[in-house]
């Protein structure tokens, strides 16, 4: 009996979603599904087709930040799965690829709180705003933290509980670590996976 409950309260909020709140959104695709999110802001969201995004979402695109305008864009491309509680915010753009696979508690956003008037809490003064593009085919795993001004390339890991920085990062590499750190790369040469050095240089 619960199951059935469960299964539909799931299809409620997909029909919901998708055919209801679909007009909202700048974009939404077919065939996937938004289970309970905490935030949307759907005018700037654009979604493919088959995303499927779990339950306590924060999808927020910040428009108006004190005294300031921005435009926001949140891109996430076909076949992107989101595990529970993404909390992701947007002042300017944020792109995640396709087939990406993101895993619970995962942190993305463009925005940071500078502290630069110590006579303001760091919520009261301008935001610092970059942007965010995750390459196709990758995985984040739990915990992870994504800021301003990061570049993943396709078929990136990243570890669990890694901080990743405003840097850019090639394609086919794991990442760990707080700050998180190349240590190892896929070798074309000798079809391979093989360890770096953390600027990512075969060792």
């Amino acid at each position: 009996m619960i199951k059935i409950k469960n299964k539909l309260k799931n299809l409620f909020y997909t029909y919901f979603i998708y055919h209801v709140y679909k007009s909202l959104f700048k974009n939404l695709g077919k065939g996937g599904h938004i289970k309970k999110p905490l935030l949307l802001t759907p005018k700037y969201i654009s979604i493919g087709n088959a995303v499927f995004i779990q339950t306590g979402a924060r999808l927020e695109a910040v428009s108006k930040y004190l005294l300031a305008d921005y435009t926001p864009q949140i891109i996430i491309k076909d076949g992107v799965t989101i595990e529970q509680n993404l909390h992701l915010t947007c002042a300017n753009k944020i792109q995640i690829g396709a087939n990406t696979a993101i895993a619970a508690n995962v942190t993305i956003t463009d925005i940071n709180h500078p502290y630069t008037n110590i006579a303001l809490a760091p919520d009261k003064q301008p935001i610092e705003v970059g942007f965010v593009q995750i390459g196709a085919d990758c995985k984040l795993y739990n915990n992870v933290v994504i800021l301003p001004n990061t570049i993943l390339g396709k078929h990136t890991v990243v570890g669990a509980n890694s901080v990743v920085l405003g840097k850019q990062y090639p394609d086919f590499c794991v990442l760990i670590g707080a700050p998180a750190k190349i240590i190892k790369r896929y070798n074309f040469e000798t079809k391979a996976w093989q360890k770096t050095n953390e600027l990512g240089e075969f060792i």
